[in-house]
């Protein structure tokens, strides 16, 4: 919230000073560099040298209203002004932040400003964050919302030009300001070509050809993802890096693994405080650090967890790892490893991680210590023991960490779409006669028209990888789940099939056998396994498909068509730009250490090598009007049309907390857009003679999506509802989509047993010696199949960061300042949009405090909450950011 305009800092009243020349004054509100890093002194000093000798921070005023016929009728410049007391100045603000005074002559003939160019002459750069000026002749109040970093003018080729807080379709931009709005745009493309550096505001499309590492060794080269039919992809941010030697078509990687240097616009980066949170909680990913050096020592101890209690001693902080660690640790975070990040303030963060990792160390006995306390997972925080039950087993699929996959069954049994003429017969070899008994005296034939046979199905999207995937340390199935809705709403498992490929080849179909839910002896055991390889599926296809390809991947291409395309004084670019926050940089984290060749992300989930290659063969079948929740739903037959229903939909599942909280939100979202759009697009003509909207989605679906660019079903952007629907189902994916797929993981996969990501047998036969073991010591031979003591610590530790809120997070229904436009009638919707979600978190918490509703907490008593919009920082559980920003 801009804090000048509510009485913090006293208004400056403009007036006549000596000599009568008329003067504004106003406030600058930025963030000196110096203050995110308190070693910088030495660029303190330079920057205070260069106020003394008038190397100075400038602004000039832009005119709205007067153009300058010398420069192509351009908006007649005012004179320069300085900020005062650059020097004395202290912190007045949050956290930060300082307000500077600054004076400008008057001039009628610049009139009413419209932009203001500013210029850095320091040796630092600094983070602008608002000027207001104040009592302007014929106007009042001027108000111009930056959030930029500027960097000394010598790194710039052209000026930097920052607009009012007015907003102004592109055929209504006043004259004056035409140009600069265009040559911003143009800026902010680039050239397309050259390496990117930190101070660049180019957004650019690069395909995904930086995951591999060629140079290093053949076993890290991976396939370029984007750009061809057999792999397409979504685009992402291009840094220009030149290729590998190896590999021409493949770019080369930033050297560290944690190295900071890593391009992406530098207004796209994460604020302070958000860094200093994530690095915060880099430090409990300490293994992700060390994965070489843990390995070493997991060589010589166990690596496995022996029983469940050794699985919760990760929470109570008795996990013992023997001394050999100790020097592991001390020197496995070489300074070194730290190339020069794209921000000094970033390094010095990164500097001090790596002295307090050491100092934590330092003086502790050579002797057993005790390393990686997590906090206790919501699942089993109550109950230690219910995650086991069938019907929280079932319940997770409506109110789990990945709850956007269950359908309804209409055909039985269940058919393939996978080609017979490649994979032979893939068909279920479920029967009727296997699960009757389970169907309260019906039939399949009559269950399945009362709507109450559903499905999760991973068996198409996993079948053609598995035989290259049961290759490596994996060995799993494609598992289809069968499951009956009783009658107090809850979901029954009724049969779980594994299916192999056929040994011989893929032509002569795969190999399946089913298992049936039982709870005692044996056959109980066994059906928990059978559980678990359902359950690891489902966790790889959550992170892959459902959280990175269809909210992380999908969103960036969003993100830098409209910034390339759609100018800040553009209505929808102030409508998304919220919902775009840290998404680069988060992806371009991802890309550096989590899903990378040999990345955490391949070390820790079943696909292994293959994990992003399989999200490409997904991605084929992505359909943009789709992602719309009442679409998607229809879609997997879960909800109907109904025009006397809430949102136009019944539910077949009446009690299915996703879908329930979701059309609430999607429907404050839509309201909210439709009001928004309609104060700009009072007809379907000013949509089709948008020139910057038309070339934004023009581009988005050619160059951001390009390899989906001939599909038929993209909206036409010819009417005000294809803008409505499309910008709906944009904030939808980046906010409550992206939140109802992320924030759960710790919660519940927090705790592996619950959500397994990989399997490292498979299934005990009857007359071996593991079907022995199963007998003897069940829960061994769980823990066994399931994933393993290292990678449960990679992967705890980084779902831990990714399920965690920062301090300075936004979310859904706010703004970082109130003054984003100074348009009223927006700013009324905007109001009634937050009432709306307050409406609907009020309507959250009555319902999961009734228990007729059985699915909103279940047996875990865990509470949905993932879509109740405002959180606290940390893992909480809840919270709908405004973006992809974890």
């Amino acid at each position: 919230m801009d804090k000048v305009s509510h009485g913090i800092l006293p208004a400056f009243d403009g007036g006549n000073e000596a000599g009568g020349s008329k003067k504004v004054k106003g406030t600058v509100v930025l963030m000196k560099k110096n203050v995110l890093n308190f070693n910088d002194f030495n660029a303190s000093v330079l920057d205070l040298v260069f106020e003394l000798f008038g190397q100075k921070v400038s602004l000039q005023l832009v005119s709205a209203v007067h153009g300058d016929p010398e420069k192509g009728l351009r908006g007649k410049l005012g004179k320069p002004a300085y900020l005062e007391d650059w020097i004395t100045t202290s912190t007045l603000l949050k956290a930060g932040d300082s307000a500077f005074m600054v004076t400008f002559d008057w001039d009628e003939e610049v009139g009413v400003p419209g932009a203001i160019i500013v210029q850095n002459k320091h040796h630092r750069q600094f983070y602008l964050k608002t000027v207001t000026l104040e009592d302007v002749p014929g106007e009042g109040r001027v108000h111009f919302v930056c959030n930029s970093w500027v960097y000394p003018a010598d790194r710039y080729k052209k000026e930097r030009v920052f607009f009012s807080n007015k907003t102004y379709l592109p055929g209504q931009t006043p004259a004056p300001l035409v140009k600069y709005r265009e040559e911003e745009l143009v800026n902010l493309r680039g050239d397309g070509t050259g390496e990117l550096q930190e101070w660049d505001r180019v957004y650019d499309y690069a395909y995904y050809n930086d995951l591999g590492n060629p140079d290093k060794d053949a076993k890290y080269a991976r396939p370029v993802l984007g750009g061809s039919a057999e792999y397409p992809y979504p685009r992402r941010g291009r840094t220009g890096r030149p290729p590998t030697k190896t590999d021409p078509n493949t770019e080369r990687r930033v050297p560290a693994l944690m190295s900071l240097d890593i391009y992406v616009p530098r207004d796209e980066w994460f604020s302070h405080l958000k860094m200093s949170d994530f690095l915060a909680y880099a430090l409990k990913a300490v293994a992700q650090l060390l994965k070489r050096k843990l390995e070493s020592v997991c060589a010589k101890t166990p690596n496995e967890f022996d029983s469940f209690e050794d699985v919760l001693k990760l929470y109570k902080g008795s996990i013992k790892l023997a001394s050999p660690l100790l020097e592991s640790l001390e020197e496995s975070i070489p300074l070194e490893m730290i190339k020069e990040p794209c921000c000094a303030e970033n390094k010095t963060a990164w500097r001090t991680v790596v002295e307090f990792s050491r100092k934590m160390l330092a003086g502790v006995t050579p002797a057993l210590i005790r390393l990686l306390k997590y906090p206790m997972p919501q699942v089993i925080k109550e109950n230690k023991t219910a995650w086991r039950t069938d019907v929280e087993f079932g319940r997770e699929m409506l109110a789990g960490v990945n709850p956007v996959l269950i359908r309804r069954l209409e055909e039985f049994p269940p058919a393939s779409k996978l080609d017979p003429k490649i994979y032979g017969n893939q068909s279920s070899t479920i029967r009727e006669e296997l699960i009757q008994k389970q169907l309260n005296g019906l039939t399949v034939k009559q269950v399945i028209k009362k709507n109450k046979l559903f499905i999760l199905d991973h068996h198409d999207a996993i079948m053609p990888y598995l035989r290259r995937i049961n290759t490596t340390t994996t060995k799993t199935y494609a598992t289809r789940t069968l499951l009956f809705l009783k009658d107090d709403g809850t979901l029954k498992p009724l049969a779980i099939e594994l299916s192999l490929p056929h040994p011989e080849g893929d032509e002569f179909g795969a190999i399946s056998k089913v298992y049936m839910p039982a709870d005692q002896g044996v056959e109980g055991s066994i059906w928990q396994l059978a559980k678990a390889y359902a359950a690891v599926n489902d966790s790889g296809y959550h992170q892959l498909i459902s959280h990175w390809l269809n909210t992380h991947a999908a969103i960036e291409p969003f993100v830098i068509a409209t910034n390339r395309q759609l100018s800040a004084l553009h209505p929808i670019y102030k409508l998304l730009h919220p919902h775009f926050r840290d998404t680069m940089t988060i992806n371009a984290f991802a890309r550096q250490i989590l899903i990378n060749a040999g990345g955490i992300l391949e070390a820790t989930v079943f696909p292994a090598k293959y994990a992003m290659e399989m999200s490409s063969a997904v991605y084929k079948n992505w359909i943009f009007p789709e992602q719309a929740l009442p679409a998607d739903l229809i879609k997997r037959g879960v909800a109907v049309e109904d025009a006397n229903s809430p949102h136009g939909l019944r539910l077949l599942i009446e009690d299915y907390p996703y879908a329930v909280d979701g059309l609430e939100i999607w429907s404050a979202i839509k309201t909210w857009v439709e009001d928004y759009c309609s104060f700009y697009y009072k007809s379907d003509e000013t949509v089709q003679k948008d020139e910057e909207l038309q070339s934004w989605w023009k581009e988005l679906v050619e160059e951001g999506h390009g390899d989906k660019k001939d599909e038929p079903w993209w909206p036409k952007m010819q009417t005000v509802k294809d803008l409505t629907e499309t910008c709906t189902i944009t904030i939808w994916i980046a906010s409550a989509l992206h939140a109802a797929v992320n924030f759960g993981q710790y919660p519940y996969a927090g705790y592996l047993p619950n959500r397994p990501t990989l399997s490292r047998r498979y299934m005990p036969e009857e007359g071996t010696p593991e079907f022995e073991e199963l007998k003897q010591n069940p829960d061994k031979t769980f823990l066994k199949t399931i994933t393993a003591q290292l990678q449960t610590l990679l992967g705890i530790s980084i779902i831990e960061i990714l399920s965690m809120h920062s301090t300075d997070e936004v979310y859904l229904g706010q703004r970082d300042t109130h003054e984003w436009t100074a348009d009223a009638e927006p700013l009324e919707a905007f109001e009634r949009f937050q009432k709306k979600l307050g409406e609907v978190e009020e309507r959250i918490m009555r319902m999961n405090g009734d228990k007729r509703w059985r699915n909103r907490v279940g047996p875990v008593e865990i509470p949905y909450m993932l879509l109740y919009p405002t959180s606290e920082g940390g893992v909480t559980a809840k919270g709908i950011p405004n973006s992809v920003s974890i």
